[in-house]
C-alpha cells in the first residue's frame, strides 16, 4: 500500500484484486448450483453467457480506467461522456443497489450461521439482531480506514476461494480416475437457448461487483495501471473458479440430490470426505459474506463522496474523518441497510435474500449500462482511443446491461425505478448549492 499526498493509504494491486474478488464471490455463489441443477447442460451453456458478459463489462470498466484515470472513477466516466444527469442517475441507482445488497449479503451470513449455530433462526428476534449487528461490525472497520479494509478482504478472500480449491481437486481426481464419465451424459437435443437464458439469468448476480477496483479509484495506487489490471485479473479469476466449480457440482452429481440441496458445495465435498464439510463450507460462507460485505460497505461510502466531490450531491456526503473514510457516507448507507434488514423480517430469511438480489440486480445493471454506452461515445469523441475489441465490449456489455434488467422482473424494475426517482430531490438540492456557490 502507497501513501497519497495527504499520507493517506491506498489500495495497490492485490488488494485491489481482492476487493473485486471478495465483492463478486458472496453468499449466492455457494447456493447456486441448487437452483441449476434442473437446468443440467443448460447451466454451463448460461454460465458461458454470463462470464461473456462480465468480460465484456470488466473490458470497458479496464479501459476507462486507464485512459481517464483522473475521472474519479466511474461517475466521473459517466459525467465525462454523458452529462451530469445521466451520471447522477446511474451513480445514484448503484449507490442504492450497494446498500440494498448489503441487506442480502447480510442476511445470507446469518442464513449460513444458522446452520451452524441452529437457534439463530428460531429464537425470535436473534436473526434481525446479528444482521445489523454484522452489518455495524464491518462499517467500524470501514471507518478505520483503506489499510484496516483492505487487510480484513485479502484475509477473507482467501478463506472463501478454500472450498473453490478444493472443489477443483475433487473434480481433477474424480476426471483422472473415471473421464468423460464423472460428467453426466451431454443430451444435445436437451440444449436450448430459453434454458441457457433463464440460467444465466440466475448466474448474473454472481458475478456482480467486477467494477469494485474502478468505483473508489481514488483510493486505488497508480489506477491507470493497478484498476485495469485488477478488474481483469479478479473477473478471470472469479469467472473460472465460478464456472468449473457450479458445473462440476450440478453435472458430477445427481440432479435430484443437488437441487432439494440446501449446500450444494458442502454435498459435493462430503462425498468423499465425509459430514465435516457441511460445516467446513458453512464456515467459509459466513466468511465469505463477511468479506463481501467489508467491500460493498467501502464502496457504499466511496462512489457518494465522489459524487459529493464532483459537486453531484450535497457536500456532507464527502465529508472524511481522520482515517480518509468517508464517515457521513457509509454511516448514511448502513443506516439504510439496517432499516431495509429490519423491515423486511417479517419474512423468511430466504424471502429478504431473494428481493435484495432482484433489487440489486436492478438498480446495479444501469451503471452497468451507462458506462458501456458512455465508451463508446468517448470513442466516437476521441476521447478514448477506438479499438475494435473495445467496441465489440461496449456493445456487447450494453446488450447484456439491457437483457440482464429484463430479466431481473418488472416488481424489481419498477422498485428500483422509485428508489431512483427518490433521487431526483437530492440532485436538485446539489445542483442548486453548486449554482449559488
Amino acid at each position: 500500500m502507497s501513501h497519497d499526498a495527504r499520507g493517506e493509504r491506498k489500495f495497490g494491486f492485490w488488494m485491489a484484486s481482492a476487493l473485486v474478488v471478495g465483492n463478486v464471490i458472496g453468499a449466492g455463489i455457494f447456493l447456486l448450483p441448487a437452483t441449476l441443477a434442473p437446468y443440467g447442460w443448460n447451466s454451463v451453456l448460461g454460465w458461458c453467457i454470463t462470464l461473456i458478459g462480465a468480460l465484456c463489462l470488466a473490458w470497458v470498466f479496464a479501459q476507462l480506467s486507464r485512459h481517464l484515470p483522473d475521472a474519479g472513477g466511474a461517475f466521473g466516466f459517466m459525467q465525462i461522456s454523458l452529462g451530469d444527469g445521466p451520471a447522477f442517475i446511474g451513480a445514484w441507482g448503484y449507490w442504492v443497489s450497494v446498500w440494498v445488497a448489503n441487506a442480502a449479503i447480510a442476511t445470507g451470513a446469518i442464513s449460513y450461521l444458522s446452520r451452524l449455530v441452529p437457534g439463530v433462526e428460531t429464537t425470535a428476534g436473534v436473526a434481525p439482531i446479528l444482521t445489523c449487528g454484522v452489518v455495524w461490525l464491518l462499517t467500524w472497520v470501514n471507518l478505520r480506514g483503506v489499510r484496516t479494509v483492505g487487510w480484513v478482504q485479502m484475509a477473507t478472500t482467501i478463506v472463501k476461494l478454500l472450498p473453490f480449491v478444493a472443489v477443483l481437486a475433487l473434480v481433477a481426481v474424480r476426471l483422472g480416475a473415471e473421464g468423460t464419465g464423472a460428467l453426466a451424459p451431454l443430451d444435445p437435443q436437451a440444449l436450448s437457448l430459453g434454458g441457457a437464458t433463464a440460467a444465466a439469468t440466475l448466474t448474473l448476480y454472481s458475478m456482480l461487483g467486477i467494477e469494485s477496483a474502478a468505483i473508489p479509484a481514488d483510493r486505488v495506487e497508480n489506477p491507470a495501471r493497478t484498476v485495469p489490471a485488477a478488474t481483469m485479473f479478479g473477473t478471470w479469476l472469479t469467472g473460472i473458479l465460478s464456472v468449473v466449480c457450479c458445473s462440476a457440482v450440478v453435472l458430477m452429481l445427481p440432479a435430484a440430490d443437488v437441487a432439494g440441496s440446501t449446500a450444494p458445495f458442502a454435498l459435493f465435498i462430503a462425498r468423499s470426505w465425509g459430514d465435516w464439510a457441511a460445516a467446513f463450507v458453512a464456515i467459509c460462507a459466513v466468511v465469505s459474506c463477511y468479506g463481501a460485505l467489508n467491500g460493498w460497505v467501502l464502496l457504499s461510502g466511496e462512489l457518494p463522496a465522489a459524487m459529493a466531490d464532483h459537486g453531484r450531491l450535497p457536500a456532507w456526503f464527502g465529508i472524511r474523518n481522520a482515517r480518509g473514510a468517508p464517515v457521513r457516507a457509509v454511516l448514511l448507507s448502513s443506516v439504510l441497510t439496517s432499516a431495509l434488514v429490519l423491515l423486511n423480517f417479517s419474512q423468511s430469511m430466504a424471502s429478504v435474500f431473494t428481493f435484495a438480489i432482484l433489487l440489486a440486480t436492478a438498480t446495479n445493471l444501469v451503471l452497468y449500462l451507462f458506462c458501456a454506452v458512455g465508451a463508446l461515445r468517448l470513442m466516437r469523441r476521441g476521447a478514448v482511443p477506438r479499438s475494435l475489441l473495445l467496441v465489440f465490449a461496449s456493445g456487447g456489455a450494453a446488450v447484456f446491461s439491457v437483457w440482464a434488467l429484463y430479466g431481473a422482473g418488472w416488481s424489481a424494475l419498477g422498485w428500483g425505478a422509485v428508489l431512483l426517482l427518490c433521487g431526483y430531490p437530492v440532485y436538485r438540492l446539489a445542483r442548486k448549492a453548486t449554482v449559488t456557490v
